[in-house]
């Protein structure tokens, strides 16, 4: 297919590009204007590595370095639309988004950022109107920021500036982020975990540094041709890293050196470059390589016929000068780069005096500035400083014979000196609370060998015994990290988490960002696909994973934000577990009562039907999500604290002896069960931990509901007589029940009613945010079935805002699904503080 509309090359001439795959008909030759795979790295404007995850399999999608098919375990990029085959990484441009400042080419104006192809077949050019995606080849331009679509032909007449489009008020913008992370790769820049698997990837076993994959690798079977193995420097001999280029069997030297160039994406001059044999012979240029044409009697046989390729390096010819680009590391010159040309005698220092002249900048110092070698790599930008003696043409000379194809990936800018001052946000949770900050100080002293010349404990989070160090050496901030994974204290793994700073001064008037929490265990693995996609259409560093130290580091790093607000992005529990980490930290946020979406991913997800959020999340397009919630109304919404205060020595006490349990205080949501609602999700809570594994689907969790439920129906309880009611200082009288429900929501057991709608003149019609909650009871799992089915509703009990619960004997409780055995004692619920 040629990218005029995607028409078929099936009939007339066309060309196709022998280093990227790249076809058009003959008429189209002359509107192409995607950039070859060889010349991509000089077209980056800032140069941002990649976040590569494990492999896997990827249907429909394309390479962006071959243009071919990935049939075969590949690679993605976690934060941009970046896909790769595994032997094509190393030639990936390090193209991807600028999420943050991190003091090298920082700016302010933020342009498109296009990436090319897999688009959906229905993607429609913004211009034309006409369709610019398809699933046959890759084609058609989106901007990964603002999600403009456009033709190859259609995007270069956008203006570059982007606005981030629909979504640009929830957006993070990057230039407000700043995130200092030399040492630390991208998955931990971002907070992605390291173990993070795709579907049915678990028993591949890819490296992605080793070339050659099965398309690259097949031995041609043409009498004709013959198969070489082609080495591009040292690095790839020591790595055993090499591309296979088929040639004619009777093939000059300049056909195998350019096929050799066109295998790593070089498109210089082949006569710049010669073959050498691992014996350092170097190749006449007349040569004519016919190594595998050895006689059949041979005793050495036919390399060919063994189906053993030859081996080769292919070097860069010296030269004595050559024209090289020096970049201005400030974007604000008017010029991209400019062009020198060096020779020998060429120093460092000599190619700063000229360039400065060529940027205006003729009147200032030398001493001033520093020439920085970069290396663009797919996986890793590398900066080092050069020496002002050091000669130019050595340089290029000892980057050319380490990698051919790492010099294509390498710049050089000229740099001011300035004394940056490095910051390293290093969030250490699972350390014990309630201590002070000289004790974390000391606990850290003693675990991780802290140098507190060079590490402070800036927060202090007590109740979630947490701190946050202010690191200001990059090797400290990483030693710390990684030992932080293997340390233990009081029998409790730590964790550590690097976080962003929030430049809140720069955040737009009319920017509310979104804090998006997501726990990827919920929903059937689906909170896996949506960490994706929300990294992809947000900034990353506005989505956080719950199962990689909780909310507590996604509210620390918006404690600045003037205005925000957050969606999680899981079941009730975990919705639970973020208003209650909210309610903790709440004092020392400046928007201390964001407003708060759901994206239901639980079973039950009761509290997501009641704010019209859905009975759970089926597939819908995440985008379209992000929409809602912007468009979204607030209301408020009560909370209950539940104080749990045992009179009597837990279950299993040992000679009756043990202390009474101390008091406990939850936090209540939805709703709260004693008896036989509390005695089924304690079944289902104890199936789930015994097979955790088959717990992965909305369905399959409600039929183990169905299944503890027929056990219990034979079963007769009296709870009215083991427990008493006290509502606003007043005793109620209990029916004949088998389980007590308060209820803050009008849904429970996933869309029930169990208060009902018929009106009743003793009690006020039931709110959300009316500040009371209502009491019913259930005689039992077959009343359960029925309101759980429409048919009835509950018992209407009472209605308040103050309750006392006598337990008389060890009874079963749950608290928002999440249930356990109480011993007897007194329970007490109150509204907890302001409401949500």
């Amino acid at each position: 297919y040629c990218l005029c509309f995607l028409k078929s090359l099936a009939h007339g001439s066309y060309f196709i590009s022998t280093v990227c795959n790249f076809m058009s008909h003959e008429k189209c030759l002359k509107n192409v204007k995607i950039p070859c795979s060889c010349i991509a790295p000089s077209l980056v404007r800032v140069p941002v590595a990649h976040c590569f995850g494990p492999p896997g399999h990827y249907k429909k999608k394309f390479c962006t370095v071959c243009r071919k098919s990935l049939e075969s375990p590949a690679f993605r990029c976690e934060v941009c639309e970046l896909h790769v085959h595994t032997d094509c990484i190393l030639f990936a441009c390090s193209d991807c988004r600028q999420c943050h400042q991190d003091g090298h080419l920082d700016h302010d104006t933020y342009h498109h950022h296009w990436r090319e192809g897999n688009l959906s077949s229905s993607a429609r050019c913004e211009f034309c109107k006409k369709t610019c995606g398809s699933s046959e080849v890759l084609s058609g331009m989106r901007c990964e920021w603002c999600g403009i679509l456009a033709h190859a032909a259609c995007y270069v007449i956008v203006t570059p500036e982007c606005t981030f489009g629909r979504l640009r008020n929830m957006i993070l913008p990057p230039n407000c982020v700043q995130l200092f992370s030399r040492n630390f790769s991208k998955l931990h820049c971002f907070r992605i975990s390291e173990n993070l698997q795709t579907e049915s990837d678990e028993d591949d076993d890819v490296d992605g540094s080793t070339q050659g994959s099965t398309k690259d690798i097949q031995i041609s079977t043409d009498s004709s041709k013959q198969t070489l193995k082609i080495f591009d420097g040292n690095d790839a001999v020591k790595r055993n890293q090499f591309r296979l280029i088929s040639v004619p069997r009777i093939a000059k030297n300049e056909e195998v050196v350019e096929a050799a160039l066109r295998a790593y994406y070089i498109n210089d001059d082949q006569q710049e470059y010669e073959l050498q044999t691992f014996t350092q012979q170097v190749l006449l240029s007349d040569d004519v390589i016919n190594r595998n044409d050895a006689a059949e009697d041979s005793n050495l046989g036919s390399v060919f016929r063994e189906s053993v390729p030859e081996a080769w390096i292919i070097r860069a010819k010296p030269k004595d000068e050559e024209v090289i680009r020096i970049y201005p590391a400030w974007l604000k010159v008017g010029m991209a780069y400019v062009s020198i040309r060096v020779n020998k005698d060429s120093t460092v220092q000599t190619v700063i005096k000229e360039v400065l002249p060529l940027l205006g900048r003729q009147t200032e110092c030398l001493q001033n500035f520093k020439l920085v070698e970069v290396l663009m790599g797919s996986k890793q930008v590398q900066r080092m400083v050069l020496d002002n003696q050091e000669l130019i043409l050595n340089r290029l000379k000892d980057i050319r014979k380490t990698s051919i194809r790492q010099m294509n990936q390498t710049r050089f800018y000229i740099v001011e000196n300035s004394k940056s001052v490095v910051q390293v946000n290093l969030f250490v949770g699972g350390l014990p609370p309630q201590l002070s900050p000289e004790e974390y100080t000391n606990i850290l002293k003693e675990e991780l060998a802290i140098k507190t010349n060079v590490v402070s404990v800036s927060h202090v989070y007590q109740a979630q015994g947490a701190v946050v160090l202010q690191i200001s050496c990059f090797s400290e901030a990483e030693r710390i990290y990684m030992l932080v994974k293997d340390t233990v204290v009081n029998d409790k793994p730590l964790n550590a988490v690097v976080l962003p700073a929030v430049m809140a001064s720069k955040i737009p008037q009319n920017c509310c960002p979104l804090l998006v929490f997501v726990n990827p265990k919920s929903g059937g693995l689906k909170g896996r696909d949506l960490l994706y996609s929300f990294r992809k259409l947000l900034n990353p560093h506005q989505v956080f994973e719950l199962t990689n130290g909780g909310p507590l580091p996604g509210f620390h790093t918006f404690s600045k934000v003037p205005s925000f607000r957050v969606l999680v992005c899981g079941g009730d529990g975990t919705v639970g577990w973020v208003l209650g980490a909210l309610e903790e930290i709440r004092h020392k946020l400046v928007c201390s009562e964001p407003s708060v979406a759901i994206l239901p991913l639980g079973t039950g997800n009761d509290l997501g039907r009641v704010l019209r959020w859905g009975a759970g999340y089926s597939g819908e397009d995440p985008y379209s999500i992000l929409v809602s919630v912007d468009e979204a109304d607030d209301v408020l919404m009560d909370r209950w604290t539940i104080l749990l205060d045992a009179e009597e020595p837990a279950e299993g006490a040992e000679n009756g002896i043990a202390e009474p349990e101390p008091p406990k205080i939850v936090q209540m949501n939805n709703y709260c069960g004693l008896g036989i609602d509390a005695e089924l999700s304690l079944d289902f809570h104890h199936a789930r931990e015994e097979e955790p594994g088959k717990f992965n689907s909305r369905f399959h969790n409600k039929g183990v509901y169905v299944k503890v439920g027929l056990q219990k129906i034979s079963h007769t309880r009296n709870l009215h007589k083991d427990i008493k009611l006290q509502v606003d200082q007043h005793e109620v009288e209990l029916p004949s029940i088998e389980g007590l429900i308060f209820i803050n929501i009008p849904s429970w057991g996933s869309g029930a009613d169990l208060w009902g709608s018929e009106s009743d003149n003793r009690f006020e019609k039931p709110r959300i945010d009316d500040g009371l909650l209502e009491v019913v009871g259930v005689t039992g799992v077959v009343h359960m079935g029925q309101v759980q089915g429409g048919f009835r509703s509950g018992i209407r009990i009472a209605q308040g805002s103050y309750f006392r619960v006598t337990l008389l004997k060890p009874i079963p409780v749950q608290v928002d699904g999440e249930p356990w055995i109480q011993a007897p004692g007194q329970i007490i619920i109150s509204a907890a503080g302001p409401k949500v």
